[in-house]
């Protein structure tokens, strides 16, 4: 489980007070060196301090001073009404191994331990005082007391009350409320997944679809049907069905009654491309002599046998599979039950997978989760294996008895176990991807093995519940909609029946040996209560879910590129499961969970795991950083070879081996580097962003000196202009004799020589003046100063004229005896500057002509 939102560590720092010092164990340095102190309990409120980690609801309602043995810590033990919560002494922090939801407990026991008595000793043998915790999550854990301190009984009475309630509703999840971890309808999604199956996702299902029934829809050949809406026809199996078309509501209603618990043949898979399905059932009534038959049974069965697609005759096979073993099968045809008959059932062939039932699977665990505290290092008497008895558990130097030692975690079939469940999971899918078979699945209820080979063969058919939303669809569909009895299965109150107090009947008649390894003398003993009492798990109770999990955590080691989610997605998945905490997994049936609101009175787990990794992101470590959906998407089709389970070590071994549960560590490495890569990405886009905006700061820079340049050397060229103009002004004047005075103010004075014919004697031009006389000739154009002048008309005869020694000084073509270039228009009064200025344009369309420029 994750740890609460607040993980200070100092809260309680500051309460030592709560406790005396003779309220303590004296030297908790090893289990052999301590001794107990015989001061009775104080009451004293609930510490402060500890609200910084208890969940929103979750009240202390008992606490108890001792030591956790497997790690040798001391500490305070709280019990809560959702879990057993360790606070180390020395560290103030939770100790994630004595901290342990109660609804994971799956045993709990009171143990008295007699200590040797060395020979100078008093006759009077000293005790422990031990209070073992077994958890469904392969944990075993033993916490010790002080001796008549009464805070083991306080415990231990607490546990009785809570663990295991009598009804549901006294359960942390509905105390809790659904917070913000709201569930929306799971109806709506169920049959939004049916839509995604039937190819047809542009549809959307609402609540106001599913309430007046407008859901369902068909294809081809399946259809959504409503006719089990009330739960009146199998109250274990969710209000809509994929059945075949061709086949009406009237068939299905007698075919059910030919099926156990009226579980009928039902849709969970089907390929829209080929028109292969996987099925599911209970099964069929056949009897002791396997001779009843249903004429509705065998129709129903026989329409999932379409039409073969793709041009191809005929229609397609129907393998039917018994997930029992043969001579269970059989065994069940006395009690009514049996298997079908090939016979009776079109182009049909009957296959057995020998997968064990329930029991056998809890002992399996049983077995393995006691192999692992032996021989693990923080096993539950506080000793390595590497230590106990010499090493005895390592052979102490004998080979064949090492052997043996290791020879045990086979001897509990567990891995036997998980590779039967992978193999008929994979031939399932092999069937359906490679023959284009339809496959039906069956056990005895078809609501166990069956759950878990169909759910299975599935993901490895299908890509989308290689997801995670794909995955939530899937557990959602095959497991809860379909009627996996978790209530049962988990040793959980249930409404079913009269709602009464589950029966609690131990899984195994004798105490185990492994919890407790005593050396040579001692001998363990459980107090008259503790026998009496501790039936805590129903004979329902099996870790079938938690086989079919770590199944797919086998898959995910043989095809780490093919899964959106991690093994860390698996074990915290696993952990809100087996915890209670959310409501999504209380029950045993769909119809229990709507009858009763469980819904809308608890949170949602998938919405919690949801806002997990929305905390970090897509870094998160529920993602798997190798996943690739380009290299498998299509069917994952394992071969029989490569169906060679190990221990999952993420999972089995986080207790026990927590340095060898490390399994991921290279992942965890390469999720680091990620993260590095990750930040240095994030700095290289922020370094590039101020790295473009620099460069488009430059450009405009650039660009707005490209306009001053231009606008500079536009200026230059006109100053340069107006500067030749004015100096030819100036001289054209200074030759007519005339001297130019330009005053502070920018004021012209031209003085005018008084052998200068008719023409004003002064002339005052300031730079604002455009006027020219009022000459009709006269010449205007914005430069830096304009001057007027004012000539007197036809004077070109007059002697001394200067304007004709302009003409003679300035241009070549004119001489004595005149111009030679009359068209030019600058030699001839009245004209713009006489002199001064020629008419370049008219010099440009001047057709030469030799006499121009050849002497009369």
């Amino acid at each position: 489980m994750a740890m609460p939102r607040n993980r200070r560590t100092t809260s309680l720092r500051d309460t030592d007070s709560r406790l005396g010092y003779s309220d303590k164990i004296e030297g908790t340095g090893s289990w052999d060196a301590l001794e107990w102190t015989k001061i009775e309990p104080v009451s004293r409120p609930v510490p402060h301090g500890l609200s910084d980690f208890l969940y929103e609801s979750e009240e202390v309602i008992a606490e108890g001073y001792g030591v956790l043995v497997n790690t040798d810590e001391a500490g305070t033990l709280f019990v809560t009404n959702f879990r057993l919560l360790f606070l180390s002494e020395g560290s103030r922090d939770i100790i994630a191994l004595g901290t342990i939801p109660l609804a994971t407990i799956e045993r709990y026991n009171k143990i008295v331990i007699k200590q040797q008595s060395g020979p100078k000793q008093s006759e009077k043998t000293p005790t422990r005082r031990l209070l073992q915790v077994i958890g469904k999550d392969m944990r075993i854990i033993i916490f010790a007391f002080r001796p008549k301190t009464k805070q083991r009984r306080a415990v231990f009475e607490a546990l009785l009350r809570y663990a295991r309630p009598a009804r549901l509703w006294d359960l942390y999840a509905f105390s809790s409320g659904p917070s913000r971890f709201s569930n929306k309808s799971p109806r709506v999604r169920l049959v939004n997944e049916y839509l995604r199956l039937l190819g047809m996702e542009s549809h959307n299902a609402s609540l106001s679809s599913i309430e007046d029934g407008s859901f369902t829809v068909s294809n081809n050949w399946w259809r959504i049907s409503d006719i089990n809406a009330n739960y009146d026809m199998c109250p274990t199996y969710p209000f809509s069905l994929l059945l075949p078309k061709a086949v009406r509501d009237e068939d299905v209603l007698q075919a059910c009654k030919f099926r156990a618990r009226c579980r009928l043949p039902a849709i969970t898979w089907c390929d829209t491309r080929t028109g292969a399905v996987l099925a599911r059932s209970s099964q069929p009534l056949v009897g002791l002599m396997m001779n009843m038959r249903s004429n509705a049974d065998e129709s129903l069965v026989g329409a999932l046998c379409t039409q073969l697609s793709g041009g191809k005759r005929g229609r397609r096979k129907l393998y039917i599979a018994d997930a029992r073993p043969r001579k269970n099968a059989l065994a069940n045809g006395a009690m009514g039950g049996g298997s079908e008959s090939s016979s009776n059932y079109f182009q049909s062939e009957i296959v057995f997978f020998g997968i064990d039932n329930i029991h056998a699977m809890r002992e399996s665990l049983v077995r393995l989760r006691d192999y692992l505290d032996t021989h693990g290092t923080k096993s539950s008497d506080g000793m390595s294996s590497f230590l106990r008895n010499g090493g005895w558990t390592w052979g102490g130097g004998n080979l064949s008895s090492m052997s043996a030692s290791v020879s045990t975690l086979g001897d509990s079939g567990w891995l036997i176990h998980i590779q039967n469940v992978l193999a008929g999971s994979a031939w399932i899918a092999a069937r359906v991807a490679i023959e284009s078979a339809s496959v039906l699945v069956h056990c005895s209820d078809g609501w166990d093995r069956t759950t878990q080979l169909v759910a299975l063969a599935s993901l490895l058919l299908d890509p989308y519940y290689r997801t995670i939303k794909g995955f939530q669809a899937l557990v959602e569909k095959d497991w809860l909609a379909f009627g996996h009895p978790f209530s049962d299965r988990a040793g959980m109150p249930s409404l079913s029946g009269s709602g009464l107090e589950l029966p609690r009947q131990s899984s195994s008649s004798n105490f185990p040996s492994s919890p407790m390894r005593q050396p040579a003398g001692s001998y363990p003993s459980q107090s008259p209560m503790s026998s009496q009492n501790q039936t805590q798990t129903s004979n329902n109770y099996s870790p079938i879910f938690l086989q079919w999990v770590d199944c797919i955590s086998q898959l995910l080691r043989m095809y780490p590129f093919a899964f959106e989610f991690s093994s860390a997605f698996l074990v915290d998945f696993l952990d809100c499961t087996l915890s209670c905490r959310f409501g999504n997994f209380l029950c045993n049936s769909e119809k229990e969970r709507e009858q009763y609101g469980v819904s809308e009175a608890c949170g949602c787990m998938w919405m919690y795991l949801d806002d997990m990794r929305a905390s970090g992101g897509s870094s998160h470590v529920h993602y798997n950083l190798f996943y690739d959906p380009s290299k498998h998407d299509g069917p994952l089709l394992p071969p029989a070879a490569a169906l060679a389970p190990t221990l999952w070590p993420q999972f089995h071994l986080r207790w026990s081996c927590p340095s060898e549960a490390q399994a991921g560590e290279v992942e965890a490495q390469c999720r680091n580097l990620v993260e590095q890569i990750s930040e240095l990405q994030k700095v290289k886009d922020v370094a590039e962003k101020k790295a473009r905006e620099a460069i488009a700061t430059m450009d405009a820079v650039k660009a707005e000196i490209r306009n001053e340049k231009q606008v500079s050397s536009s200026a230059v060229n006109l100053a340069r202009k107006a500067k030749r103009e004015n100096d030819i002004i100036k001289r054209a004047i200074q030759s007519l004799g005339c001297s130019i005075h330009v005053s502070g103010n920018d004021d012209c004075t031209i003085n005018i020589e008084n052998n200068i014919v008719n023409l004003p004697e002064k002339i005052t031009s300031s730079p604002s003046t455009r006027k020219i006389g009022g000459s009709p000739n006269s010449y205007d154009e914005k430069t830096d100063m304009s001057i007027s002048v004012t000539l007197t008309p036809n004077q070109d005869d007059v002697p001394g004229n200067p304007l004709l020694r302009v003409c003679e000084n300035l241009c070549p073509q004119r001489t004595r005896d005149g111009c030679k270039w009359p068209d030019a228009g600058c030699a001839q009064l009245e004209s713009q500057f006489v002199g001064l200025r020629a008419n370049y344009d008219a010099f440009d369309r001047l057709s030469i002509y030799d006499g121009y420029f050849q002497p009369e």
